[in-house]
This record gives structure tokens, sequence and C-alpha cells, in this order.
């Protein structure tokens, strides 16, 4: 016997007629009560998701195997949790009119560049020329496997359309090789650019390498802006990386803030890697790792350390930020870091023959340093630095060094924009823009260009310049060559 009140009220109604009998009833009940039961969790799914306040974001998903659309499913929960107003959707359900406001694209690729076969209907009836999509703010994590030939070939190719119909991104893509835990965390802490939430737990915890804080010197004492830091770790274990990398730090707690609860030693220490509750501590296994934190790398291996270009960070209370009151505030210098590097292939260096030309402001030098330095070492010319502070009296950050390339003649040309040191401000996309024509003829040469440093401002005031100077199309090619890059946060 089976229990009718389990089915829906549609089944028990067959049942009851005698439209269905037996066995066959019963699978049948099943099989509707199943579905009943998916389509009313999707609808409270769906709900759930639609709260919060703001402009709502569009998460869709194209997914072969199902790994797109676990992540869309965590993605659109982490933005929901962070306050936003979520719309769920598989990719061949979105329409050229849902694409307007914010959206963010978790795609796959499958076979030999081929898109899932889910994103089908998208790219026939929506994928087109003639799209205006200059209200779409977007984001794309693509997933795919290096070992293929087209990596990450659908990512990069939706990527390409929506830049090309006019949407602005909201983040550089993110392209995740083979389910890579690094490059998810990386996608991870975009959300947070959406959200304002900056210490969610991690997806997955990083496997930390050991390292020691050598060094750690103020850059910029007197300057109007924040300080800035140059931190200088040394690997305990064997690590290795290029220029372009980023290390993730494993940040701790304020050990002041955690020695004032007044908790035992053994407690004290299992706490200062965990957040922290605004009330009284509970079960400590009920509280979460505090996130990772990411830096550009701004040195080589024959340095013998990671060296980072690290801004102080005041978080709302005005306390220092979790990464970087760790690394230039907490931790004492010749104690152990928690880090690893993360490879960054899309902020990998150019051909060596190729020229170069880095711009980047504040401590976003770090990224251009490293290939300058990897510039030295093989002893390739013509690359061009725009740089930008606030005052060339606190805040040329390594001026002894890049005057010393300069007159080498590792750096053929250096634009400096130092904003506050004259009534009217000049940034470095004012300095691109003087430098057209010197631009125009790099890039006509072959030039790769490189930007480093703050996303909002700097990152698409440059962009903008790029775009001005030599055209939206000039500037796909180049994208598509590889050769405009970018590493801003």
């Amino acid at each position: 016997m089976f229990d009718l009140e389990a089915f829906p009220p549609e089944t028990r109604r067959l049942i009851a007629a005698g439209a269905v009998t037996g066995a066959y009833a019963l699978f049948c009940a099943a099989i509707a009560a199943r579905e009943a039961l998916r389509r009313h969790a999707t609808r409270k799914a769906a709900k759930a998701l639609s709260q919060g306040s703001g402009e709502p974001v569009l998460v869709a998903y194209a997914s072969q195997t199902g790994f797109a659309e676990e992540l869309a499913n965590a993605t659109a929960k982490a933005l929901s949790e962070g306050g936003a107003p979520v719309v769920l959707r598989e990719l061949s359900a979105v329409t050229a009119a849902d694409l307007t406001g914010r959206a963010l694209f978790v795609v796959s690729t499958t076979g030999e560049g081929d898109a899932p076969d889910t994103a089908r209907a998208f790219i026939r009836d929506v994928m087109k020329d003639g799209h205006d999509l200059s209200s779409l703010r977007y984001g794309v994590l693509a997933l795919g496997d290096a070992t293929y030939a087209q990596y990450c070939a659908f990512g990069r190719s939706l990527d390409a359309w929506l830049a090309h119909a006019g949407a602005e991104a909201l983040f550089d893509r993110v392209e995740v090789d083979d389910g890579d835990p690094a490059a998810l965390r990386h996608w991870q802490g975009q959300l947070s650019l959406i959200t304002g939430v900056t210490d969610a737990p991690d997806w997955s915890r990083p496997a930390y390498g050991r390292w020691t804080l050598a060094e750690r010197r103020l850059l910029n004492p007197g300057s109007p802006g924040g300080e800035a830091w140059h931190v200088r770790l040394e690997p305990v274990d064997k690590a290795t990386w290029e220029a372009g990398d980023i290390l993730e730090i494993g940040p701790r707690n304020n050990p002041a803030e955690v020695a004032a609860l007044g908790l035992p030693a053994e407690m004290t220490e299992a706490l200062s890697g965990l957040r922290l509750p605004h009330g009284p501590i509970g079960d400590i296994a009920d509280l979460t790792p505090l996130p990772h934190r990411e830096y550009s790398i701004a040195s080589l291996p024959s340095d013998g350390a990671v060296e980072l270009l690290v801004r102080l960070m005041p978080r709302v209370d005005g306390a220092p930020g979790l990464g970087s009151g760790w690394l230039c505030r907490f931790a004492e210098v010749g104690s152990i870091i928690d880090g690893r590097v993360r490879t960054n292939r899309s902020f990998h260096a150019p051909d060596k023959d190729r020229p170069l030309i880095l711009i980047g402001s504040g401590t976003g030098l770090a990224g251009l340093r490293a290939h300058l330095k990897a510039r030295a070492t093989l002893g390739v010319r013509w690359n061009w630095l725009i740089f930008g502070e606030r005052t060339s009296a606190h805040d040329y950050f390594h001026r002894a060094e890049i005057e010393a390339w300069q007159a080498s003649g590792l750096l053929d040309r250096v634009d400096l924009a130092f904003s506050r040191d004259q009534a009217d401000r000049v940034y470095v996309q004012h300095r691109l823009r003087a430098a057209a024509d010197v631009l125009r003829r790099w890039v006509a040469n072959g030039a790769a260009i490189y930007v480093c440093g703050s996303l909002e401002g700097m990152s698409r005031d440059v962009h903008a310049v790029l775009v001005e100077v030599l055209g939206s199309e000039a500037l796909e090619r180049l994208t598509d060559e590889g050769r405009y890059r970018r590493d801003v946060y």
C-alpha cells in the first residue's frame, strides 16, 4: 500500500478516479510527486534569490556536465547572501531583452572548443550582430581544460561578443583550468566587488605554504594618501613563480583582538585564523576560516623572495583591513605567513621580442615591476612605463630602481603622473592621451599593453583612452592576440 496523502492533488485525483491502477499507479505517482517537489523547490529557491535590495543581477549558465550549473548556483547564493537580488537562469532561456543592468555568465567549453548543447539557442537567437548592449555590465567565468587547443573557447567568444556589442566588463574574464580552486577563489573575490562583502568564507581552502616575513618597509612616509608598504616574504618551502603571478595570503586576526577575549591559549591560537563572531564565542567548529587575500607579485624567484606592494586599507570602522592589516601591522617580522602562488596566465609576459607598454598607478606598480625585472634579466629593451600616484616627493615607489632602468636603456620612455603636484589633477590616462601618436606607433610596431592597478577609476579610464586613440575594433584585436592584458582589482 502507499499513502495517497504523500502525492500531489492532481495525482490523488487520477488514482481515485481509476485512471491509473496498481504498480503503474505507484510508479506514475512517485514520478509526479518528485516533479512537483522539484518545481516547488525551484520556485522557493528563485523567490529566496530574488530578495534583497538594489539592482538585480542575472546569473546565466551553460553547462555540459553540470559543473557550470553548480558554480552558477554557488555564485547566485553568494550574491544573494551579500544582499543582491538575483535571477538565476539557464543561458538557453536568456533573451536579448534580459541583457541590461548587471549579468554574470558561467559557461563551459566542451569537445574541441564547442559551446555546451544548452547554449545553442542563445548562440542562434541572441549572439548576433546589431545588438546594442551598452546598458549591460557583465562578468564571465569561463570553464575549460588547458590540455585542449581551444581552451575556454566559448567563454572567450562570449566575452568578445559582449564587449563588441558595447557591454562594459565589471572585471576581466576569469578562466578556470580543470576546476582550478585558485581560479574559483579569484572569481569569488570578484563577486565581492558587486556585493561589497569582502569577508565571505572561501568556497575551497587553499593549500598554503610557509613564508617568512623578512622585511616590511613603508614606501611613502608623509604621503597625503594611505600607507603603502614594501613587503618581502621568503619561502620556507619550495616555491616558484613568474612575472604576472599572484600571491594568495592566509591572513590572521589582530592578536590583540583575539587576546582581549580572555580565552585559553589553545583556543586563542585556533581563533587567530577564524572569523570572530560579534557576540560570545560558542562552538569553535561553527566558525568559518578567514578568506584569503590576493596581491600582485613584484619580484622574480631569482630575487629569493616574493615582494609585494601593499596598501594599508581601512575597514568601515577605521581598523586596518584583513589582509593589509596582517601584513603591514600585526604580523611580526620574522614570523611565518601562510601563502601560495596562484598562476595568472592572463598576465604572463608577451614574447620577449615584442615591445611592452606598462601602465599602472599606486601599488599596481607591483605587477609591472616584475615584468620589468624579467625584461632586464633577458636584456630586452623597448619598454615604456606610464605610472601615476599622488606626489613625486612621497609616492614615487622604487624611484631609484626606475631611474636606473631608464639610465641603462631598459626603459625607453617613462611618463609620470603625480596628481597632487599641480593645481589641475593629472592621471595616467591624461599622460597616455597626450602621447597618442607615440602609442599608435608602438602598437603598429607590435607592442603589447599591460595594465595593473585599480579597476575603478584608473583601469576604466585607461581603457576609454585606448578605445579613443586606437579604436574599439583595434583594441579587440589586441585582446584576441593577447597583446592587451590587465591585472586589475
